[in-house]
């Protein structure tokens, strides 16, 4: 009988556990796949194994952070309109348990980064002790902690490169620290116009609509021509033996243009992985660069 009385609970309680470990943000973790893609000759099916697990153990990580944070930030997380809803902050998920999932999945993640490659642990550590201090205070400075958020974003592509021994070029660096600032900065404006108070985030205590609005505005124009130089780079040219990388522009352009709209003008950027993960426009962007860019450098 006391078996069967548990049952019930411990099914109702694993779509929470999940929950804890927010899985559409595994998307992001896309960019450890991104040296090797844009490395034609390194591509063999060994090293898609080890960047497939890579990607693994960075999704491993990445939720172990995610609960870290979510354990300091539940009585915050009451006071906010979405956040409140997360299994900590919901009460759906006591603290033992996701102390547990947490030591859990840092432990296996940061096993199967030393058994891919002892460099490639090197960088995932090191993201753990910047999330970490994200987590710990970094986050509540104005700045600091959209550049935290973009750092993690470059140690991915980093990461990604130490397991296919190839260096990200600067050209690559520049563009994933642009367009993580971007979504970072969309974000937070999203918090401002939701009316996200300090309480919550006291990071919020520096921004301002006009000073967000801005800094999106340099910050999509440095990533633009950025991306524009990188298609017209000699190196470039000669590496992929292309010249017409160009044709990818109009996707990064559209896609950028989009997601635009969706922060200014339907102000709903608060999540950018749900929304890559469900706004068609976005999809069709993204396959389209996705498709043009393998067809130039792989054709």
């Amino acid at each position: 009988m006391s078996t069967e009385r548990h049952r019930p609970a411990a099914a109702g309680a694993m779509p929470a556990v999940l929950r804890l470990l927010r899985p559409h943000q595994w998307l992001k973790n896309a960019f450890v796949a991104a040296p090797l893609f844009f490395t034609p000759e390194k591509l063999t099916v060994a090293a898609a194994g080890r960047v497939g697990a890579g990607v693994i153990a960075f999704c491993l990580v990445s939720s172990a952070v995610y609960v870290f944070n979510d354990m300091f930030d539940r009585d915050a997380d009451r006071a906010h309109p979405l956040k409140r809803r997360r299994p900590l902050a919901a009460g759906t998920v006591t603290l033992p348990v996701a102390f547990t999932v947490m030591a859990g999945l840092l432990a296996a993640g940061l096993a199967l980064s030393v058994w891919l490659a002892p460099a490639f642990a090197v960088v995932v550590g090191l993201y753990v002790l910047v999330n970490a201090g994200y987590s710990l205070g970094l986050k509540r400075l104005s700045i600091v902690d959209v550049m935290a958020i973009a750092l993690g974003f470059v140690l991915r592509v980093y990461a990604g490169g130490m397991l296919v021994e190839v260096r990200p070029t600067v050209w690559i660096i520049a563009c994933t620290m642009l367009l993580a600032l971007f979504l970072a900065l969309a974000k937070r404006r999203d918090d401002l116009v939701k009316g996200v108070g300090d309480e919550h985030r006291q990071s919020l205590g520096g921004y301002t609509l006009r000073f967000v609005d801005t800094s999106i505005a340099v910050v999509l124009s440095a990533l633009l021509v950025s991306y524009l130089l990188y298609t017209a780079a000699p190196e470039n040219i000669h590496r992929y033996h292309t010249d017409q990388l160009y044709w990818t522009a109009p996707f990064v352009i559209a896609g950028i243009l989009r997601y635009l709209q969706i922060t200014l003008v339907e102000e709903r950027s608060g999540s950018p992985t749900l929304v890559a993960l469900t706004d068609r426009f976005l999809l069709i962007a993204m396959a389209g660069w996705v498709v043009m860019f393998a067809w130039l450098i792989y054709g």
